[in-house]
């Protein structure tokens, strides 16, 4: 077993296509096709259905992809520790982040880190807050970016508060309350609501406001983005709250302080086993140790 033949695998079942596959891994298909003929050959079983129409996995084929995933990983982690024994770092570094990211200049600091660490091949994954503390766990990222309500504990990793700060009411130009300088929770409650999908993170320190304030309110919208949420906001579809620090990179819509504001923490949180040096050297970038004393467990 080869881990070139894993590399076809994993590529055909990502892709749904060996001739995709064959294009992303710079082989002609036949090759490609061979390779994992061979592979079936050994392992006694078929990997993939072929029909005229489609490929997808066997039950074999879904039993061998994570352990072939868990292999490449392996064998990629092995050598950038061999680089790091002699001082380079290089390999993957994959970040995951929220869209609403403030408290650190992301483009900045990774503009950095490529300039001091070239081959180090880079993964940025766009999540909401949850779900990037279980991809940490789980390993699939090394650092990640988070938002959560205050109220929010971290457990099972190691986990930097970076900022806090409270969420303001995004409102399209010509909105009633684009001209004033202040509006209350109660006063909002009366509005449609763009919001993030319910049971997010950055969605429940909204709720848990209006909740503590008595009211409720209409969440027509339900989007996964800022940016969708700023762009139905700027069409007068509904009004939104997003934290202050994201606010100044809106465009097309308006922003008014709230007087009772729900607050949210940015963290930046990390592994606390087994980190790679491309994760060790970003994590340095930053400052952040996971041995240091304010780092949460």
């Amino acid at each position: 077993m080869e881990l070139q033949q894993m590399r076809y695998v994993i590529a055909v079942a990502e892709t749904n296509s060996f001739t995709r596959a064959a294009e992303r891994c710079l082989v002609v298909q036949s090759a490609l096709s061979h390779q994992i003929a061979r592979l079936e050959r050994e392992l006694g079983a078929k990997l993939f259905e072929r029909t005229s129409r489609r490929v997808r996995l066997t039950p074999a084929g879904v039993a061998f992809l994570p352990a072939a995933r868990q292999c490449l990983d392996a064998a990629e982690r092995a050598v950038a520790e061999v680089a790091a024994a002699v001082g380079e770092v290089r390999g993957r570094l994959t970040v995951g982040l929220i869209p609403t990211v403030a408290a650190v200049d992301l483009a900045s600091v990774l503009r950095d880190f490529r300039q001091r660490y070239p081959e180090v091949r880079i993964d940025l994954r766009v999540g909401a807050s949850e779900e990037l503390v279980e991809q940490l766990k789980q390993g699939v990222v090394e650092v990640a970016f988070l938002g959560l309500p205050t109220t929010a504990r971290l457990e099972g990793v190691n986990a930097r508060e970076l900022a806090r700060d409270r969420l303001v009411a995004v409102v399209a130009p010509d909105h009633p309350l684009a001209a004033k300088q202040t509006v209350s929770l109660r006063r909002l409650s009366s509005e449609v609501f763009v919001d993030l999908p319910a049971k997010t993170a950055g969605r429940i320190q909204s709720d848990q406001a209006f909740t503590a304030a008595g009211l409720t309110r209409d969440v027509a919208f339900e989007v996964t983005t800022a940016y969708l949420i700023s762009r139905l906001v700027e069409k007068g579809l509904a009004v939104a709250m997003l934290p202050s620090a994201y606010a100044p990179q809106l465009t097309g819509v308006t922003t008014v302080d709230v007087t009772d504001a729900p607050a949210r923490v940015e963290y930046v949180i990390w592994s606390r086993f087994d980190r790679t040096p491309a994760a060790n050297a970003f994590l340095a970038l930053l400052d952040i140790y996971a041995s240091h004393a304010g780092s949460q467990e």
